[in-house]
């Protein structure tokens, strides 16, 4: 008996022909349009009763304008426990520090007012003072100290007087030596009603420009870092000075206090291992000059201060003599730490004014060195 086989397909061509076969949905056309419609409306009417919800929400809330801005209701006054009302405005403080006042008026530095302060010395208007006490000075205010009455019309109008001195080596910057050695407060002039504050100090072995002034804020801010008032040095180095060594002290270097450096290094002159540098700086700390220099095993045996801001010393003023700037060199000094100009001065101010000649200020510094050995 002969047998007949089905021939094999290729699998490859039915596949491909089922790819070919559209697909037709097993729902009819209507129902899907119908079940489309009914979701339609489920939205509708779900979103209708959404809405209806919040405008029944908005309209059982207080309703509040947006349009009108905003007042900001002042504080009401709080009440003591003595039902006195009390405003919490702030009162404007009116007058001046006592030490402050008693400081300008030539009885000592503002600490050492604050000590007798606080020991009761000082009454004002009969009653006895306390730290902190503010004094609006006028014709009918009457100070004592230790029962004496104070002079308060220069406190009521104070002159700015500064005074260009040049120091020499082997006097102290300060107003009284346990040693008795000589101060730089020796030599200059008296006055009355105000007393000569330093600014700034030099140690016992530098020379040069130290300027004096009567007003106790002038001189804070002309001392205080943050000012950056220029001085200026000329020092003269033992030791041998190369260009690597001027760098590093350009750049800064550390000390014991802190970091410091010379913002201006000029060479001046001199041969051999003494040379001579003009060296500036923008503070004032102790012996800085030299332990910049000692940082370098460099030795500064000279040193002299030769400007202060833009205040040169004059080459004219011997060593020991003093002068008093004019009003122009007062202001140039005010104005460079922000205070207001002055307007008045002691020293004359007449268009031909003779200054004090070389050789009196000379035979004035003889004399007072003659006092000071004997």
């Amino acid at each position: 008996m002969t047998t007949f086989r089905k021939p094999a397909t290729n699998n490859r061509s039915n596949s491909a022909k089922n790819l070919q076969k559209p697909t037709f949905s097993t729902q009819k056309p209507n129902q899907r349009t119908d079940r489309n419609e009914r979701n339609n409306r489920t939205d509708r009417s779900e979103r209708f009763d959404r809405n209806e919800r919040n405008d029944k929400f908005a309209q059982s809330k207080p309703t509040c304008p947006t349009s009108r801005p905003l007042v900001k209701r002042p504080a009401k006054p709080t009440a003591n426990v003595d039902g006195v009302v009390e405003n919490k405005k702030v009162e404007k403080i009116v007058g001046e520090k006592l030490q402050k006042i008693l400081a300008r008026a030539g009885k000592g530095s503002r600490r050492e007012i604050e000590e007798v302060i606080s020991q009761g010395r000082v009454s004002v208007d009969g009653k006895i003072a306390t730290l902190g006490d503010r004094v609006q000075v006028s014709s009918s205010t009457k100070i004592r100290l230790d029962g004496h009455l104070v002079n308060l019309i220069p406190a009521q109008k104070e002159i700015c007087r500064v005074l260009m001195y040049y120091k020499p080596e082997g006097e102290l910057c300060t107003r009284s030596d346990p040693e008795g050695r000589a101060t730089v407060f020796d030599r200059l002039p008296k006055i009355s009603g105000a007393r000569w504050i330093a600014v700034g100090r030099l140690d016992i072995n530098t020379s040069g420009l130290l300027l004096f002034t009567t007003d106790g804020e002038l001189a804070n801010r002309l001392m205080h870092p943050s000012r950056e008032v220029e001085r200026e040095y000329s020092v003269r180095v033992f030791g041998e000075v190369d260009e690597a060594m001027l760098q590093r002290l350009r750049k800064g270097v550390q000390l014991e206090d802190g970091p410091a450096n010379f913002k201006q290094i000029k060479t001046v002159g001199g041969t051999g291992i003494n040379q001579w540098f003009d060296v500036t700086l923008t503070e004032g700390r102790n012996r800085e000059v030299r332990r910049l220099w000692e940082s370098q095993n460099i030795q500064v045996s000279r040193l002299i201060r030769i400007r202060y801001g833009n205040i040169k010393l004059d080459k004219a003023l011997p060593r020991g003599g003093w002068e008093e700037m004019d009003l122009e060199q007062v202001n140039y000094l005010r104005e460079l730490v922000g205070l207001p100009a002055e307007t008045e001065t002691k020293v004359a101010v007449a268009q031909n004014r003779r200054r004090t000649s070389t050789r009196q200020i000379r035979k004035a510094v003889k004399q007072h060195s003659k006092y000071r050995k004997m």
